[in-house]
């Protein structure tokens, strides 16, 4: 495996939610301008159209896709704003690796809007008391549905080889890219999962999420039906979920027979760990780069 080495580099993104921030210490070209694209939907019994941008490396393709979810911000404010779906460093990131890249913004968020259908149906107080009934396999279906959508979309587009398609999420991204691994769609060949999950409150309960057991019970159910090559991604120090729920997880979703590896990483320094795809770049790069490379690619080296 290459060294990864800290050299120049500029960052280019807005910081939207917590995984839109800054890349981090592993450097990325920028990625290209990107080109806005709709997407039709159906989701939630309604149909839509919901906005995502491509980036495309230099070249006619077609070329190997990541599809990529976002994270889901705790204010209403800033899930209304989301304007960039990933940051461009990532995007820049897999553009140099040879990929394309297609970064939807999922109903109930940004400029798609429509109605919010990743709502967890949990409450939690200004103590930090859970309550409530939790919607996680719901918000899973709904959010797994549009990558579906996503799939068939690529089907029909010229620069895309949509024979081989890379899930990638963060957070609720992540849960959702799980969810959509155990479809078995045509022309997935893989995905990867940083920090997925949902019920989490950093401020109110740093460390632990609300009902993190169903959860368990869902990633379970998800690991039956998971054939694809799989990575999971969680720091030591995230405060959405606490260093041991992920490790439950993943340890339901293998005893059900999914396969894949489950990574923890040393602490984000100085950082929430949940920051780790924006803030950790040398704790996940190299198990990403050694991920995509027993899938067939080359890792293209860092600057």
């Amino acid at each position: 495996m290459k060294r990864h080495l800290l050299g120049r580099c500029q960052v280019i993104g807005s910081c939207i939610m917590l995984a839109f921030a800054s890349f981090g210490p592993v450097c990325a070209e920028p990625a290209p301008n990107p080109e806005k694209v709709s997407i039709p939907v159906h989701v939630g019994g309604k149909d839509l159209n919901m906005v995502a941008f491509v980036y495309q490396p230099p070249g006619s393709g077609p070329f190997p896709v990541i599809i990529f979810s976002h994270g889901r911000s705790p204010k209403v404010s800033e899930r209304a704003g989301l304007d960039q779906p990933i940051l461009a460093g990532h995007a820049g990131y897999w553009v140099k690796k040879g990929f394309a890249v297609l970064a939807p913004i999922r109903p109930g968020y940004g400029e798609t809007g429509g109605d919010d259908l990743e709502v967890s149906g949990i409450k939690i107080s200004a103590s930090g008391e859970c309550s409530g009934s939790p919607l996680y396999a719901q918000v899973a279906k709904n959010a797994a549905d549009t990558i579906e959508a996503d799939v068939t979309w690529l089907r029909h587009q010229s620069w895309a080889n949509s024979k081989k398609i890379i899930l990638v999420g963060q957070s609720v991204g992540g849960m959702t890219t799980v969810a959509a691994g155990a479809r078995h769609l045509s022309g997935v060949i893989a995905y990867i999962n940083f920090s997925g999950g949902t019920g989490g409150d950093p401020e109110r309960m740093p460390g632990r999420s609300c009902f993190p057991e169903a959860l368990t019970a869902l990633y379970g159910q998800l690991g039956r039906t998971t054939k694809l090559p799989n990575l999971w991604l969680y720091a030591q120090n995230d405060l959405f979920w606490g260093e041991a729920a992920p490790k439950l997880w993943h340890a339901a979703f293998s005893k059900a027979g999914g396969t894949g590896e489950f990574i923890e990483t040393a602490a984000v320094p100085d950082e929430d760990g949940h920051k780790l795809l924006a803030k950790g770049g040398r704790l996940w790069s190299v198990h990403v780069d050694a991920f995509i490379e027993t899938l067939g690619f080359v890792a293209a080296p860092h600057d």
